[in-house]
């Protein structure tokens, strides 16, 4: 869209407020309000100049300059505001060269989509995301010299069965592992999760569903499959809307991988196709009706998944879920029928949703560099023809400690998915798509988490070390 058309939509929707947002190498959403009379078609085609410095692992105080670019090809009137407010996504631009910096997130992601076309294997890579996410009454915690702790509370929580409450305890709240899929009034939030779709919709994302999760107080949503930059956008609203919505109904929404002890954690299983013209690239007569092309994808993946982990599960809380011997998709294998496998086949009812649903990452961390790094890792596994190995179609759970051995498996901590990215990261900045200066400030800035962690005594160690 042209910036006279936005200035068009502006006057039209009476808007009052132009938020521009962006997205920091952590994940996070941030954003700049502008006021609609200063936004004219100059602020509209070449940005606004902002503080770089002030954002966790970008540009040092004394290079701080920046650009907020916005991309006009998308337009959000935000349902939350009590103002009309159009939100812009944003590119960043280096202030001096003017062009993509080569930090963002956002640029990096529309990169890997121009390299997927340069390669030739495809016009167009599609994700469908599911990120999952839990809703608490109230949550606290604290991290002090003497004293650390949390304690969260949710009306479905199981651990309130015997909870006194103004009104009474009706009872009717799923069980451990207990929420998929019961109707109201053990699902308590069928309500909310209509409000979730509904801003979504308001905000011009495509969905398809909503459901309760396995865990008490655990819900996802569905969207519909896009384009790599697009759905990292729409995961971008999915967790503005969730938390919103969540706020607004006094309740607080997280997207921690594990915020609860003994239950299942919250991932964000990520379907992925790559389409060139109108063929589906990943149709074939192989293995579940997939091509070479998307066997190779898949070995790609698999072989770079350690180093992918330092984007698709990005927090030292994520590797709390990603235990093996339990659910959680650790090992690295693919199968059509096993959903403990790292790689999952869907089975399709046409040839043209032939797909491969990895099922590791989480939502906790950021959305354009998760797909990028595994667009990435695909295609240099069909660049260089790397073999899947065989199929496990057999219950992983039923194998031997033997056999398990011998598979590979995602990484166990943030360190070591750092240290993985540290070394594997060629494949990455093909193309120029990563640079070594962007992986090199990312993984600087991941290890002032390791250490925040590394560093505090746990209450669990008082527990088992103090009487020693």
């Amino acid at each position: 869209m042209s910036s006279n058309k936005i200035l068009k939509l502006i006057k039209e929707k009476e808007i009052e407020y132009v938020d521009l947002r962006f997205t920091d190498p952590r994940g996070k959403l941030q954003h700049l309000t502008m006021d609609k009379t200063i936004v004219d078609e100059e602020t509209l085609e070449k940005g606004v100049f902002f503080d770089g410095s002030s954002i966790a692992g970008w540009k040092a105080i004394n290079e701080s300059d920046m650009i907020l670019k916005p991309d006009l090809n998308r337009q959000i009137i935000d349902p939350f505001t009590s103002h009309n407010t159009l939100n812009l996504f944003c590119d960043i631009f280096d202030a001096v060269k003017k062009d993509p910096y080569e930090r963002d997130p956002r640029s990096t992601a529309k990169k890997a989509e121009a390299y997927l076309k340069k390669t030739g294997f495809g016009d167009k890579a599609f994700f469908g995301p599911e990120p999952e996410f839990f809703v608490f009454d109230d949550v606290k915690f604290k991290n002090e010299m003497n004293e650390t702790g949390f304690k969260i509370d949710s009306s479905e929580g199981p651990y309130n069965t015997g909870k006194d409450y103004e009104n009474g305890n009706m009872g009717h709240r799923p069980g451990v592992k207990g929420g998929y899929f019961p109707v109201p009034p053990v699902d308590s939030a069928q309500d909310m999760r209509g409000e979730y779709l509904k801003a979504l919709k308001d905000m011009g994302v495509k969905v398809e569903k909503h459901h309760h999760e396995v865990a008490p107080s655990q819900h996802e949503l569905g969207m519909y499959f896009g384009t790599l930059t697009d759905q990292a956008d729409n995961v971008q609203l999915y967790k503005y809307a969730v938390q919103m919505v969540t706020h607004s109904f006094g309740k607080t929404a997280t997207f921690m991988p594990k915020p609860v002890k003994g239950d299942n954690g919250s991932g964000m299983h990520v379907h992925q196709s790559i389409w060139k013209g109108d063929k589906a690239v990943f149709s074939g007569d192989k293995y579940a009706g997939l091509s070479d092309t998307a066997l190779h994808y898949i070995g790609g993946i698999l072989k770079h998944a350690k180093a992918i982990n330092a984007f698709s599960n990005s927090t030292t809380n994520s590797y709390k879920r990603l235990i093996p011997g339990f659910e959680a998709p650790v090992l690295l294998v693919y199968s059509a029928r096993n959903r403990s496998a790292s790689c999952r086949i869907p089975i399709t009812l046409s040839k043209k949703s032939a797909r491969c649903e990895i099922r590791f990452p989480d939502a906790a961390g950021n959305p354009y560099l998760t797909f990028a790094s595994m667009l990435m890792a695909g295609i240099d596994g069909i660049k260089n023809k790397i073999n899947p190995g065989k199929a496990a179609d057999g219950d992983l759970y039923a194998m031997s400690e033997e056999e398990i051995k011998n598979i590979p498996t995602v990484c166990g901590s943030l360190r070591e998915a750092m240290e993985s990215l540290d070394v594997d990261r060629k494949f990455l900045t093909q193309g120029g798509v990563f640079t070594d200066d962007q992986i090199d400030a990312y993984i600087a800035l991941k290890f002032e988490e390791i250490y925040k962690l590394e560093h505090t005594p746990h209450p669990i160690e008082f527990e088992m070390y103090y009487s020693q």
